[in-house]
């Protein structure tokens, strides 16, 4: 090969090299970033961190783009997750380790809140409902079979307090919560145990009377927590801590500016104006400060929430709805509000 065309091969070579090392940078430029997180969560007003991280902007400010979506209940969420379609969710716990159980190994990441739901029932009810014990051949209204909200009902309420077997004893007819104020109000039932808002709109219309809060009888409960599913935790362990972030920020802002706030999560949880008995009108945020008489709202896990996750557990295998013994820790790790405190 003579001199020129040596010259010119390498200069051909070095064009090329330029090219290559010139391509993944223009392309880089050009493609789009990580799909957004896909954050589902239970429609109820205790989930109201979630709603609150998007609407002040939390998310946003941990450099995270979120798709939230909200949902019935907890085991329609865990079949989202089961899908593929969701990568972090607001949901009770008995679904996260009833799935667990099964194979789809999601962690619990941190807690959303403490109390939410109560008994109520018809304030007109013939003979009148005074105490647990007169549930003995009623009806009432809870939530999907197998859900955080059943089980709860079932073991700690209905058996623990009452001595009462939620199948023969009574029936528990399960419908939305949403639709149980007017099933209450209707007398098509003669109780509901149900969250917030619908505990509070039934109480303030003067059509419900509530028998039981279970925050009352037991203190500082927790219920919903942030879960993570595996592929998430794997691929995208920076973006999780960012989330519990802005979780954080959330909750501090609900508890710190409970006015402002209460506006926030009326208009996020469409909730209407109330008209009591006596004629008056109360404005949405009204029903949210009657609501936080019966919750609160925490992002740190405490050892003695553990124990009531235990606790669920235990009345889950009972019920024959967890198919195996299990531990609190297998499934609620705190590695990650290790790793939020260190703002990693």
């Amino acid at each position: 090969m003579s001199r020129r065309a040596t010259i010119a091969v390498r200069r051909a070579f070095l064009l090329a090299a330029l090219l290559v090392s010139i391509a993944p940078a223009s392309g880089a430029a050009d493609a789009p970033g990580p799909r957004p997180l896909r954050i589902a969560y239970v429609f109820a007003l205790a989930n109201a961190p979630a709603v609150i991280a998007e609407k002040k902007g939390y998310f946003a400010s941990e450099g995270l783009k979120v798709e939230l979506k909200p949902f019935g209940d907890g085991p329609v969420i865990q079949q989202a997750i089961a899908a593929g379609e969701v990568d972090i969710a607001y949901v009770g716990a008995p679904p996260v380790y009833q799935w667990f159980a099964r194979g789809l190994q999601s962690r619990i990441v941190a807690k959303v809140n403490y109390g939410q739901a109560a008994l109520v029932v018809s304030a007109g009810a013939t003979p009148p409902i005074l105490a647990l014990p007169d549930l003995r051949g009623r009806k009432i209204a809870g939530l999907a079979r197998g859900s955080g909200m059943d089980v709860l009902l079932r073991g700690q309420v209905l058996k623990a307090r009452a001595g009462l077997d939620g199948d023969q004893d009574l029936s528990v007819v399960s419908m939305p919560a949403a639709n149980m104020p007017a099933a209450l109000e209707r007398k098509l039932v003669d109780g509901m145990f149900t969250w917030e808002p619908y505990v509070s709109e039934a109480l303030l219309r003067g059509t419900g009377r509530l028998l039981l809060d279970v925050n009352q009888a037991i203190p500082r409960y927790p219920w919903y927590v942030v879960v993570a599913v595996p592929l998430t935790l794997a691929q995208r362990p920076d973006d999780v801590v960012r989330v519990l972030r802005a979780h954080r920020k959330a909750v501090a802002f609900i508890n710190e500016h409970p006015a402002e706030a209460d506006k926030l999560i009326a208009e996020a949880f469409q909730i209407p104006s109330i008209r009591t008995a006596s004629g008056a009108t109360l404005a949405p945020a009204d029903v949210v400060k009657e609501a936080r008489k019966r919750l609160g709202w925490s992002a740190r896990f405490e050892p003695s929430d553990l124990r009531f996750i235990q606790t669920l557990m235990n009345d889950s295998l009972a019920q024959g709805i967890l198919g195996k013994p299990m531990t609190a820790e297998q499934v609620v790790d705190l590695s990650w509000q290790q790793k939020a405190d260190g703002g990693r």
